[in-house]
């Protein structure tokens, strides 16, 4: 009978801990990542390979790992993109990592999810450089993917449709939970030390949070670069090119923070190198605070701790090319 009673009390304490602890994650701002579910397993091991195959893009030197690195947190780390030809990119690359947790994709917003995305820069002439026909024409030509593509989805032709909903499936698992940060929003109290504590006491405070919040601590809103400043590095239109609203100048997606101290440099234009720097812009133009020395190294502090578990996996083996295959056009015209 004791040992019974013994067994409830513990049982009652643990289940009350985990409660505490759930609860008190739900009053912050910020929520924990969850793991990814209900992945379609096939699509996402097809996708993972579309997602390595540089023979999706004219050169058959580009692929989407080159622009969004999963070794280097999901982007490539510089300003914008280098494109077929090596043409520069008009715009940083944003992270891969929890993409799926954006309201939108790009930084204008223009394409609704992964899937929509996925499609976009297979097309794009100033970066893979091919034509969707044209990738789906390559892909036909190699049997070892005509086979996986009729696996996974029962069909007997390949198209773009097929294609971008593995990549999406694939993007879908690029998640990064259990970061210092989360661990501590779930009752790891010792998970973050004094300075880093006091850096997001600072990060609410200072309002940062409006704009960074959620799972993806950002990724949900779209918001004016210099609200309180104007911003005076390079300004294309963002969201307006989409809506066609004059509203919408210079409003760009909020990008996530999660993992961002591995995805320098910052901004839409990749202007700012560092993290102390982009604390210190971000202060001054959105804030209107100027956070001096001691301030913008506790919010930098807070910052490294939403680094989390990087995607850990055995890098694909592409099916060989065929005969009939296409060969790329790394200096053709």
């Amino acid at each position: 009978m004791q040992r019974t009673i013994l067994s409830s009390a513990i049982a009652l304490i643990s289940g009350l801990a985990v409660f505490t602890a759930v609860h008190a994650a739900n009053d912050e701002p910020i929520s924990p990542i969850k793991p990814p579910a209900n992945i379609n397993l096939g699509q996402a091991e097809l996708g993972k390979k579309l997602y390595f195959d540089p023979r999706l893009s004219k050169s058959g030197f580009i692929s989407c790992n080159s622009c969004h690195n999963l070794s280097m947190g999901g982007t490539d780390n510089i300003p914008t993109s280098i494109g077929d030809k090596w043409q520069q990119g008009p715009i940083n690359s944003p992270t891969v990592l929890n993409s799926s947790l954006n309201l939108a994709q790009f930084w204008d917003g223009r394409a609704a999810d992964l899937k929509e995305q996925a499609g976009g820069p297979i097309a794009n002439p100033g970066e893979m450089a091919f034509t969707h026909t044209l990738a789906i024409d390559v892909l036909a030509s190699i049997p070892g993917y005509v086979r996986e593509f009729k696996q996974v989805f029962g069909k007997d032709k390949i198209d773009i449709d097929q294609v971008t909903t593995a990549i999406a499936e694939f993007e879908k698992t690029l998640v990064t939970p259990n970061s210092r940060f989360d661990q501590w929003l779930l009752g790891k109290k010792d998970a973050l030390n004094p300075q880093e504590l006091a850096g997001y006491a600072l990060f609410k405070d200072s309002g940062c949070v409006a704009c960074h919040n959620g799972e993806a601590v950002g990724g949900n809103s779209f918001q004016k670069m210099g609200l309180v400043e104007p911003y005076k590095g390079n300004m294309p239109d963002g969201r307006a090119a989409v809506t066609g609203n004059d509203a919408d100048r210079f409003n760009f997606k909020v990008p996530t923070l999660r993992n961002v101290e591995m995805t320098y440099p910052y901004f839409h234009d990749g202007a700012a190198n560092t993290l102390t720097e982009a604390v210190d812009v971000m202060g001054r133009l959105q804030l209107g605070k100027k956070f001096n020395k001691e301030e913008n190294a506790k919010i930098v502090a807070f910052l490294k701790t939403l680094t989390g578990d990087q995607p850990n996996f055995q890098l694909p083996i592409l099916p060989p090319s065929s005969d009939s295959t296409p060969r790329p056009q790394p200096f053709g015209k």
